[in-house]
């Protein structure tokens, strides 16, 4: 803001500006003073911390979650040091993942947990931060790093937490994350078989077997190598693989079409005419 001050109707320069009175030289500093007070926003008013927080659960019961989030910062900003600003972060966190707001989650989440390690919430922050990169996975056709960090923090909840009530999801949802990655592999080995990169593929569906060993799709990764070996005509490794899938999954779909193309002929039952049941 530029003050400009006129004496005797005329512009005062630096110059001038020693001869002006002291108490225009005050009247400009409250001038000063009111114009930077009114671009500061609303004031700052002290509340009890009882009340904040009341008034952050209760937006937040009602589904205002931003003004929730406001709430329960305000909380630390006003009383750092008390009870209520550790329940408080937590909180925050938990209002930002209501929201979808998952990087403040996440962040709010390493926060508290950096700052109160010992804390009886702990688990639970592990486990949200868990859900805020878990609920990002996308589709398997896309890049995979939500998947990789939900596993990472998943994990890390059931290592130091076993026993917590929240490691059981957690290992549910682990089992999940593998199966997605897993799909992320297979669709990368189907593409390189139907460009028919073989080694590539063989590659990729082994890393599969010997990663994945868990999820569902190893008996397809199984078959895969099998096709992959017959289509290189090393047929003692599509035999072998045959084997391998058999033994592990004797009733699958995958191994009876593995053992029609290792014995080149059909085992499936031919389907009998429609007449036949009149």
């Amino acid at each position: 803001m530029v003050i400009k001050i006129f004496h005797n109707n005329r512009l005062l320069t630096a110059p001038f500006m020693a001869r002006i009175p002291v108490v225009a030289v005050l009247a400009i500093s409250l001038l000063l003073t009111a114009c930077s007070s009114d671009d500061a926003g609303p004031k700052y008013i002290e509340r009890p911390v009882h009340k904040i927080y009341d008034s952050a659960m209760n937006a937040l019961n009602k589904g205002s979650l931003e003004f929730a989030a406001r709430e329960f910062d305000e909380v630390e900003r006003q009383h750092p040091y008390s009870t209520w600003a550790v329940r408080a972060k937590l909180m925050a966190a938990y209002a930002h993942y209501l929201r979808n707001q998952y990087d403040s989650a996440i962040v709010a989440l390493d926060r508290f947990i950096q700052l109160h390690p010992s804390n009886k919430d702990v688990p639970y922050a592990y486990y949200l931060k868990g859900l805020s990169y878990y609920e990002q996975i996308s589709s398997v056709e896309r890049d995979q790093k939500m998947t990789e960090l939900a596993m990472r923090s998943l994990r890390e909840l059931v290592s130091r937490y076993p026993n917590s009530k929240y490691a059981r999801d957690a290992k549910l949802k682990i089992e999940l994350t593998l199966d997605h990655l897993a799909g992320k592999d297979m669709a990368v080995g189907r593409y390189y078989l139907k460009q028919r990169k073989y080694l590539a593929a063989i590659n990729r569906f082994k890393m599969i077997v010997d990663r994945y060993q868990t999820t569902t799709h190893v008996p397809e990764a199984l078959h895969r190598l099998v096709e992959a070996y017959l289509a290189l005509g090393i047929v003692s490794e599509a035999k072998k693989m045959a084997a391998v899938l058999g033994h592990n999954y004797p009733g699958s779909e995958w191994y009876i079409d593995s053992y029609e193309m290792v014995g080149n002929k059909s085992f499936r039952p031919e389907e009998s005419p429609w007449y036949k049941f009149w």
